[in-house]
């Protein structure tokens, strides 16, 4: 029986025009390779260009327009001429909280034939999953400011945790580690100083892990946590942590496994109401746009993790073994990684790793 996915596509800003339609591109070919699974792909232009034209980022009924598709693949959200702030709130965010994507999931490990910059670090050392909370917190948008321009000016932005909110990313956590081989949980705090929202989300990971006597579990103030991800990367798998403190410290992790470039993104809405969106990390970085240079490998990964949750495992495992195959070769790294590969060159060679694998024989 066959299975057509429709997937929004939202290049969005800068070089997310480049990988999401090399996204696009790999998912063709592996549907290539795989009877009975389709793709039908909706480009939708908002951005930075659209915000220059109509004012927003994206249309007020634009989430209506996405409701009805099976995911989204995103990427990027960012212009040098429009505040940052403007940008994210006005397309990124206004996706992840219009649709209470809540579960921010980003699996961090060194890809074959990627030079990581940790000595003593092999791929075994290092292979986490960062989940973070993606509605509230840091970023809930809660404060503002008064008598702007004045010497009294005060700014406020308020981290605003809701028992519901904790309780629901702690548990998607303790779930996520309960289902991979080492059950390794390390909770990120800092309630040592934030002695409110903090001891509150402390507290709640304790009542969580009761729920989960097979999952080992530590907790790690979030300063400490950085050495630990450079001194120990070992003894970490799954982490949780605040939306602010895991936006921070995934960047780390992509960096220690080599790259911003090839570091993945699944903005998760568990309970499978809306479509969920999966993007890479990079950011939209004008300063390479339209070279050539940008690296699609984390948009390829991003695409593995969309297959996934859509239950389409096998299709995801084939397109990671893909992936693989290309970045062990160093003939075929981006820039960031230390090469000179193209954007094109590097989706090429996954499509035509994809079909070559189509066509080897099935062993008796």
């Amino acid at each position: 029986m066959s299975k057509i996915y429709r997937i929004a596509c939202i290049p969005g800003d800068g070089i997310g025009k480049e990988v999401v339609p090399a996204g696009q591109a790999v998912l063709q070919a592996l549907a290539a390779t795989q009877p009975g699974l389709g793709f039908k792909f909706t480009s939708y232009g908002w951005g930075g260009d659209w915000y220059r034209a109509h004012g927003e980022m994206m249309p007020a009924d634009g989430l209506d327009a996405l409701r009805g598709q099976d995911a989204i693949l995103f990427g990027s959200a960012g212009d040098p001429h429009i505040p940052d702030h403007v940008t994210l709130w006005g397309l990124r965010l206004k996706i992840c909280q219009g649709f209470d994507q809540y579960a921010n999931v980003r699996p961090t490990r060194i890809l074959p034939g990627i030079d990581a910059p940790l000595k003593r670090c092999g791929p075994q050392d290092l292979d986490w999953v960062i989940v973070r909370e993606n509605s509230e917190g840091e970023y809930a948008g809660v404060g503002g400011r008064v008598h702007q321009g004045h010497p009294l000016e005060a700014a406020t932005d308020v981290s605003m945790m809701t028992r519901a909110g904790v309780e629901r990313i702690m548990r998607f956590a303790f779930k996520l580690a309960q289902a991979r081989p080492r059950k390794q949980l390390t909770v990120i705090t800092k309630s040592n100083a934030q002695r409110h929202a903090m001891v509150m989300w402390d507290e709640i990971a304790l009542q969580v892990s009761r729920e989960f006597p097979d999952v080992k579990w530590d907790k790690e103030l979030v300063d400490a946590a950085t050495a630990r991800m450079v001194n120990r990367p070992a003894t970490l798998d799954t982490i949780v942590a605040t939306n602010l403190h895991a936006d921070i410290l995934s960047d780390l992790a992509a960096a220690l496994a080599g790259s911003l470039g090839i570091a993945p993104t699944g903005n998760i809405d568990p309970e499978r109401r809306y479509p969920s969106m999966f993007e890479p990390i990079h950011g939209s970085a004008f300063d390479i746009m339209g070279q050539g240079l940008a690296n699609p490998v984390g948009t390829f990964w991003s695409c593995v993790m969309l297959l996934e949750h859509l239950g389409e495992l096998g299709a995801a495992e084939r397109l990671m073994h893909a992936i693989e195959q290309v970045t062990a070769d160093p003939a075929l790294h981006t820039r960031d990684l230390g090469g000179r590969a193209t954007t094109a060159q590097v989706t090429q060679a996954v499509c035509e790793r994809l079909g070559a694998a189509a066509r080897q024989p099935v062993a008796a």
